[in-house]
């Protein structure tokens, strides 16, 4: 902690707070003595921020609030007081749900027919994508318009750096974004958290801290006493199954963490404990990187009824390899393997990769390797799920060349290339293969 800190903390001084709704800067005070009276001495409003390092941060992450129910509430007004939940049927599993069905205990990957229980009068809506992803260009247009330096992490939340952008805004970051999350809400009718603070990390950890609409700073002056009283499964990487191995040490809080030397933790756990040592202390060295591409891309669904026909499953899985294509197309990219996922009853679930000779971009190519896959699983089998994905992603130069031993494959990726032509010039639907009718 420094020592502007630490005379800051002697005399009470939080340091200077902005108005989220007029963005005025209002000076430096003592808190005050009921938590949240404080109010904006321009415009009246009781969303003030405060802290003592907040004009001096400038990384952030920026997390768009229960996305896909939002915008479901966005567009249809008589869900606004609803429980909404956006997901698969019957036997389906919840992708989203709102801040209202939450408070039932709903959550994402829930089964849907456990959610149906908790909370019988929430509304189920199935996931339009199509229009998720529409809207989610429109927030990263609006990110970029800050700073050049946005890392999506998903359809609906990316880091920011806006270190340097002060001159050209005429505000300092926490101000541009406290700006932007404004200009979400009225321009677009959706709501977003942010977190600020001083590397990756712990802007994620900021974001979630005070959701929906929130925004949340963590100093680097507060960092080590923060994360201390937090349990391990904050830290980034930290599954369930390592969480337990710590717990069986009697490890369960990120301050007995920080007890330990990083050599100490590195023979006990290997490379991780490198990870343990740094990001239990608050250490994050990773830049914000804006080419940092998808590792993967895939697309899945649950059955109503299992299926064991492997007519009527190649069938599902053509549906999915256009929809992975699609994606690769519109990102510029080119995948080296592809990916079979399969469920077996509630909990079974398979696996199975294949590397291709090379990168490819096409539904044919990713189906056909899919379908192989899938033979050699489909044996009377009855599947509930079914997914393909792929991965060892590069850019779209080297994707489809001409294949010597498979002359068909030009034949092939000419055929597609004219049929995306055809549904960008009339729409997706202007024209279909027959497996898919």
């Amino acid at each position: 902690m420094t020592e502007k800190n630490d005379a800051d903390q002697a005399t009470g001084n939080a340091g200077d707070a902005l108005c989220r709704d007029c963005l005025t800067r209002l000076p430096g005070a003592r808190p005050a003595a009921k938590t949240g009276s404080e109010r904006c001495a321009h415009c009246g409003s009781p969303r003030l921020i405060r802290h003592r390092e907040l004009f001096d941060l400038s990384l952030a992450h920026v997390d768009c609030d229960a996305f896909f129910a939002a915008i479901e509430k966005r567009d249809n007004p008589a869900l606004r007081d609803q429980p909404v939940i956006v997901g698969g049927g019957r036997r389906g599993v919840v992708a989203t749900c709102c801040y209202i069905a939450r408070t039932y205990g709903i959550h994402s990957a829930m089964p849907m027919y456990r959610a149906k229980q908790a909370c019988p009068r929430a509304v189920v809506v199935p996931p339009d994508m199509k229009k998720y992803r529409a809207v989610g260009r429109q927030v990263r247009q609006m990110m970029e318009a800050l700073t050049p330096l946005v890392e999506p992490l998903s359809i609906d939340e990316a880091f920011l750096d806006l270190a340097g952008t002060e001159r050209l805004h005429g505000a300092a970051p926490a101000a541009s974004l406290a700006g932007l999350a404004a200009r979400i809400e009225s321009e677009i009718g959706i709501t977003v958290s942010v977190g600020l603070s001083y590397n990756k990390f712990m802007a994620k950890v900021a974001s979630d801290m005070d959701k929906p609409r929130g925004f949340a700073v963590l100093g680097q002056g507060e960092a080590l006493a923060f994360l201390a009283a937090q349990p391990v499964g904050l830290l980034p990487g930290i599954g369930k199954a390592f969480q337990g191995k710590l717990r069986r040490d009697g490890i369960t809080r990120i301050g007995q963490l920080q007890g330990m030397e990083e050599k100490a933790l590195i023979r006990r756990y290997g490379v991780i404990g490198s990870r343990l040592a740094r990001f239990s202390r608050g250490q994050d060295a990773r830049a914000v990187n804006p080419h940092g591409a998808a590792k993967s891309i895939s697309s899945e669904r649950s059955f109503d009824l299992d299926i064991a026909d492997i007519d009527a499953l190649e069938k599902q899985l053509w549906g999915m390899s256009e929809n992975v294509s699609a994606s690769l197309k519109s990102k510029n990219l080119a995948a080296g393997t592809v990916t079979l996922k399969l469920r077996v009853g509630l909990s079974r679930t398979l696996t199975r990769s294949s590397k291709l000779d090379n990168p490819t971009q096409l539904a044919q190519v990713i189906f056909e390797r899919g379908c192989q896959l899938l033979r050699r699983e489909a044996r009377g089998t009855a599947f509930r799920l079914l997914g393909i994905g792929v991965s060892g992603l590069t850019g779209a130069g080297a994707a489809d060349q001409p294949d010597l031993l498979d002359p068909g494959a030009a034949k092939k990726a000419v055929i597609e290339r004219a049929m995306d032509a055809v549904r960008g010039r009339f729409g997706g639907d202007a024209i279909k293969k027959g497996r898919a009718l």
